[in-house]
């Protein structure tokens, strides 16, 4: 089932993986470069899509010093076309402060809704200066190019230290959002707290819930480590000693993002709400990417009885 039909569908199994595109600045041969190793890795994934990020500075919401310090990187709309022979869904994110209302409609009528979908991120804090709000562009959207599937972000965190995540996902499901995509998870226990609010707030509003994709993502050294922190990632305190006294981070993460794609797998259908995956890996260290790739695929069959949702 390609995965706009599944997530029109409000069906659960799909499995993507994401990726930021280069710097800006790369040179065209530089571009090219990234463009084939990427279609090199991914080319035996059975995957539904891909995710583009969108990235903007996030200083104001965290003013401590980043791990791995910010870059800006290619419009990942234009980072798409260099993907020769990528024919399956896109999913595009649009950090949508950044552009202004001419620029942001404009892409929007550009696309075509059977290929692209989209991610609205609003700002990463109240005092940050925007061009466009999260409703104006939700409400662009709707104007401009009804027919392309829009998702939302969910953070299990949030929902930890506020407890009202599930209303948001319910306000911004009827702003037209389609599915979720989470922030990378390590507390597996905030995200099934978030789940099972979500399924029954659907349940006493009457609606039917939309699906949710978690995403996963390797951690290969402690420096990988304190950036998923600074992030905003809670890693719990007993992951995180497991990290960083093993002897083989990398191995330990990866073992410990199966083991929390079998938890939710479990816990959703025991609720009978469709989830999904979305494998990433916030470094790029060549062995991190590479563990990200065996780690897509390893999900990709633990999932299946999810694709009969």
């Amino acid at each position: 089932m390609e995965l706009r039909q599944r997530i029109a569908e409000r069906r659960g199994g799909a499995v993507l993986f994401g990726m930021t595109p280069p710097r800006s600045g790369t040179s065209p041969e530089g571009v090219r470069q990234v463009a084939e190793r990427t279609m090199e890795r991914l080319e035996s994934l059975d995957l539904d899509g891909i995710i583009l990020y969108d990235i903007d500075d996030e200083s104001d919401r965290n003013p401590t010093e980043r791990p791995f310090p910010y870059s800006a990187t290619l419009d990942p709309a234009k980072f798409v076309e260099e993907l020769d022979g990528w024919k399956k869904p896109v999913i595009i994110y649009r950090c949508v402060g950044k552009y202004t209302p001419d620029d942001l409609g404009s892409w929007l009528g550009d696309q075509d809704p059977e290929r692209v979908l989209s991610v609205f991120v609003g700002a990463s804090s109240r005092q940050k200066d925007v061009a466009v709000t999260l409703p104006q562009a939700q409400e662009l959207r709707r104007t401009v190019q009804p027919d392309l599937l829009l998702g939302g972000v969910a953070i299990p965190e949030r929902h930890v230290t506020r407890g009202d995540e599930h209303e948001r996902l319910l306000s911004k499901q009827q702003a037209g959002a389609s599915f979720f995509v989470t922030q990378v998870v390590y507390d597996v226990n905030a995200a099934k707290d978030l789940l099972s609010d979500y399924h029954y707030a659907c349940q006493a509003a009457e609606i039917a819930p939309v699906p949710v994709i978690f995403t996963l993502s390797v951690c290969g050294s402690l420096k990988t480590l304190e950036f998923l922190e600074w992030l905003g990632v809670n890693v719990p305190r007993w992951v995180r000693n497991d990290l960083r006294h093993s002897a083989d981070t990398l191995q330990q993460s990866y073992d410990q993002c199966l083991a929390t794609a079998d938890e939710l797998i479990a816990f959703s259908d025991r609720l009978g709400l469709p989830i999904g995956f979305n494998i990433e890996s916030v470094a790029i260290r060549k062995a991190e990417i590479e563990a990200s790739v065996e780690l897509a695929a390893e999900v990709r069959g633990r999932l299946e009885i999810q694709r009969e949702f």
